[in-house]
């Protein structure tokens, strides 16, 4: 069929030219133009002029001007010149300017009759805001949609009545002037209308007043606003109204919609809405046979894809800003980048919405009819499919068929029912497992651990009973009590089968830890909703619990951890400072001013980033030199970012960029960060401007603050100052200049010490630069090998030793003699000694890197040299492992490393004694 031919099956399209000769060449004009950017009040002003005499009133030109959008669209889509695009723009801008002109019309008119409505605590005059929702305010309306509004005004008062009018409240006035607006727009004339208004989704709905104020919606949606309505309020869009009353609204709704946590709870709220839907479709479906296939909310249809889109911006909008999009399009296509669907899902899912939405649009053009489903009568069809440029009725059924399917495929896999996998389902007794939920049937609880393998069945028994026994427990509410019993259910096999495939851990002990996170979680609805949703997610908390005591204590403080665990990336992501950095500065920016939600994002992206480092490294993936690695680049990133941020907070900073910088010392300096590493760290300046010493002053104690302070997303690090020049009685911050005179005249031997761990940090480059030039002159100074220096590194080491003695039979592998400090001192002695002679000894290149050069040097025995470097290596190894189980003393049994310690010793006493 040509172009031509498909605009006369539009019935609506020939009624409508066959009305006036006239229509066809201006509809023809039209059809040359893109008509999303479309100028419609100048459009407007031609139809209000058709008349001679006097301009057409403002309805009537409207809805000309409607009727001529619509028959451009026709024409353009048909022709194949306009998209899907350019088809809802249109009407979407049509709709926005037709509500701006009846509004601004109308409210001029209640003022000429009533005055100026006022708030009453503010003062001030007072606007309507038209809120459009659903795909008005996602910018997507349909050519034949009605549209979804509410109306909203900022506050409550009187009109200021003049001579001669009556003065309202101001709630009368708006309701008067949304009910004019509404016949405005909807009522049919010889014209016929410009918009269907649909006003069902305001507070309350049909029995809640028509218009309500900003307290008013505030109430309603804190008390009473309902799980649909945050997806409703996703595509809520002021139209009309002052900027700082929307501002205000926003303030409002935002909180309401987008969760501050991971809202995982949403996914059975849309889930069950969405069966509520089906059910009244298919009862419709039943009723008539011949409203079948209905493409917005059939199975796999629009609504559906509306939904996969939306539940990603409802778990996660909260969190991140720029998954706030209205519309359903932009949604979908920024789901790779954030990781959440593949690529190649969604633009199959944005392809089934494109042909859905064009069919949708085609069955709209046979009678300007708000349809969404086939004609039944054949003749129907077969135009609409031409429509879609395919050859017959089959086609197009196989197309709508194949579209659905990849839909309903989607929609599935988020949203079926997936509290129970197979596995789990094999294991659990339906008789026994509501048992282990009644705490005083211990010997119920008792054989089924026994009935699983349990090793100790009576403790395991105890432990749970325990449990249900908590006080927090007591008054969950039914919904999250079903749940947790459930998750308990499912966990006892996999903590069972997670032990026997595994060397390490305990079956009690990886128990004890589940229950402990669980019982933190339990009134976090979101976090089980995360869980029930979400099996494999039990099973990977499970593993990593039994793998690692401390990463068991870790979740339980920081439970929004679990969403790292959602699936594969957490184990392949690569580490990568540079798109870190990135990503944080543009998260900090975002959040700009809100200090509060800055120090959280430091410490999410901080968590999140741990975590990820802490899976690869129990998954084996990780040596634990390159762990630290890791986790002091991951320590530079956050320091950096919050220097950053924290100078914007100086409110009397002199300059943009501040001229300061971080040096760090210890394991930081040194790149052998652990999990729980403090920050030992000093702040250098290099600014001549005289009130530079107080403002960096105060931006080092700002940033201790904020990496230091308790905050509801947890703290960042331990911040420790004591190696700043003059130590506790030093000022916080240093010229470079007062720094270098510090080093070179009074710093002392266990400072230089040191000094062989330290490099810059973040900040000022140039002053980190200026930092290693000084650290290198002060290591490389010529130090006679009979001085003091020998006798300066034993008294250092003797002091250290006595002020933690160890009472225990067990070998410490750090403090003890022959353990990491010893090798540490041996390699500080060797750079202080050595460096004038082998400039390259101030690298900052590591213990072991450090023991081989001096090695290769023939400062010390090379073998002997590589047999302290394996030592440093395993006792590292050890430590890490111990760490990992929750133990903070590092002790293990002297035979375990009494030849690594010896070889320590050796060289200790060969170099130092």
């Amino acid at each position: 069929m040509t172009a031509p031919a498909l605009t006369s099956a539009s019935r609506y399209y020939q009624r409508w030219l066959s009305a006036d000769p006239g229509r066809a060449a201006k509809v023809d004009a039209l059809a040359q133009l893109s008509l999303a950017e479309l100028d419609f009040a100048d459009y407007l002003a031609r139809e209000a002029d058709v008349a001679q005499d006097q301009p057409l009133p403002l309805p009537r030109a409207m809805r000309r001007l409607r009727n001529l959008l619509v028959c451009g669209l026709i024409r353009r889509d048909l022709e194949g010149r306009a998209d899907l695009h350019e088809v809802v723009t249109a009407m979407t801008r049509f709709a926005d300017f037709a509500i701006q002109q009846h509004v601004a019309a109308l409210h001029a008119e209640m003022v000429a009759l009533h005055g100026q409505p006022v708030g009453h605590d503010s003062g001030e005059e007072q606007e309507l805001m038209v809120l459009a929702m659903g795909k008005q305010g996602g910018g997507e309306l349909n050519v034949s949609s009605d549209i979804d509004l509410i109306f909203v005004y900022p506050e409550d008062g009187d009109t200021v009545a003049g001579p001669g009018q009556r003065s309202l409240s101001n709630h009368e006035f708006f309701v008067r002037l949304g009910k004019k607006l509404i016949a405005a727009m909807a009522e049919i004339t010889e014209d016929g209308y410009t918009f269907r208004v649909d006003m069902a989704l305001r507070p309350n709905g049909g029995s809640g007043p028509l218009a309500a104020s900003l307290s008013m919606v505030e109430q309603y949606l804190i008390v009473q606003g309902r799980e649909w309505e945050r997806y409703a309020w996703v595509k809520a869009r002021a139209v009309t109204g002052k900027p700082a009353d929307i501002a205000a609204l926003d303030a409002i709704v935002r909180p309401f919609v987008f969760r501050r946590y991971l809202d995982f709870g949403v996914i059975d709220a849309i889930r069950n809405m969405h069966a509520q839907i089906r059910a009244e479709v298919n009862r419709q479906e039943r009723l008539h046979p011949d409203r079948s296939n209905n493409v917005k909310l059939g199975r796999g249809g629009i609504r559906e894809i509306e939904f996969l889109a939306q539940v990603f911006q409802l778990i996660r909008g909260g969190r991140d800003a720029t998954l706030r999009d209205r519309s359903t399009r932009a949604t979908l296509r920024i789901l790779p980048e954030k990781g959440l669907l593949t690529n190649d899902i969604v633009l199959q899912l944005l392809a089934s919405y494109t042909f859905l939405r064009n069919l949708e649009h085609r069955l709209q053009y046979l009678d300007d009819a708000q349809t969404h489903t086939l004609p039944p009568n054949e003749a129907d069809q077969l135009v609409v499919a031409q429509m879609m440029g395919l050859p017959d009725v089959a086609t197009l059924l196989a197309r709508i068929e194949a579209h659905r399917k990849f839909v309903a495929e989607q929609f599935d896999a988020m949203f079926a029912e997936k509290a129970q996998n197979g596995s789990q389902d094999a294991d659990i007794d339906p008789a026994t497992s509501n048992e282990c939920a009644d705490p005083d049937n211990l010997e119920a609880i008792r054989s089924r651990f026994a009935a699983l393998g349990y090793d100790d069945p009576a403790g395991a028994a105890q432990r749970l009973v325990a449990t249900w026994q908590a006080p927090r427990l007591q008054s969950l509410p039914e919904a999250s009590r079903n749940r947790l019993v459930s998750l308990v259910n499912a966990a006892l096999p996999l903590i069972a089968r997670t032990a026997e495939q595994s060397s390490i851990g305990s079956q009690l002990v990886t128990l004890g830890s589940l229950l402990d996170f669980l019982e933190a979680i339990a009134r976090r609805s979101a976090y089980l909703s995360l869980l029930t949703e979400y099996p494999h997610t039990l099973e990977r908390v499970i593993r990593m619990m039994h793998a690692s005591g401390w990463a068991a204590k870790f979740l339980t403080k920081h439970p929004i951890l679990l969403d790292e665990l959602l699936d594969d990336r957490i184990r392949n992501a690569v580490f990568d400072p540079v798109a870190l950095a990135a990503e944080l500065d543009g998260q900090l920016e975002a959040a700009a001013g809100d200090t509060e939600r800055q120090m959280d994002i430091l410490r999410e992206v901080h968590h999140a980033q741990l975590f990820h480092l802490l899976a690869q490294d129990l998954a084996g993936d990780l040596t634990v030199e390159k762990l630290a690695d890791h986790l002091s680049a991951l320590a530079d990133v956050i320091v950096a970012a919050t220097v950053q941020a924290v100078w914007q907070t100086v409110a009397t900073r002199h300059r943009e960029v501040p001229l300061f910088a971080v040096i760090a010392y210890g394991k930081l300096g040194g790149k052998e960060l652990g999990y729980i590493s403090d920050l030992d760290v000093i702040f250098l300046f290099d600014d001549e401007d005289q009130d530079a010493p107080a403002q960096y002053a105060k931006l080092a104690q700002r940033f201790i603050t904020w990496m230091t302070s308790h905050t509801s997303a947890g703290q960042l690090f331990d911040v420790d100052i004591a190696l700043r020049p003059d130590g506790a009685s030093g000022m916080l911050v240093s010229s470079v200049q007062a720094f270098e005179r510090y080093q070179d005249n009074s710093a002392w031997i266990w400072e230089h010490q040191a000094l062989t761990r330290a490099r810059f940090c973040a900040g000022d480059a140039a002053i980190g630069q200026r930092f290693e030039q000084i650290r290198c002159q002060v290591l490389r100074r010529v130090r006679p090998l009979d001085g003091e220096l020998k006798r300066e590194v034993q008294a250092m080491r003797k002091k250290m030793a006595d002020a933690r003695p160890n009472r225990s039979d067990l070998f410490d592998l750090k403090q003890d003699a022959g353990g990491m400090i010893d090798i540490e001192f041996i390699v500080q002695y060797l750079v202080l000694q050595h460096a004038a002679t082998y400039s390259q000894l101030t690298g900052n290149v590591g213990n072991i890197a450090l023991l081989k050069m001096c090695g290769e040097l023939g400062l010390i025995n090379p073998e002997l040299a590589a047999s302290v470097a394996d030592a440093y290596r395993a006792f590292r190894k050890l430590q890490h492992q111990m760490r990992l189980q929750g133990q903070e003393n590092a002790r293990v049994d002297p035979a375990r490393v009494a030849v690594h310690a010896a070889h320590v010793i050796q060289l200790w006493k060969e170099i130092l004694e």
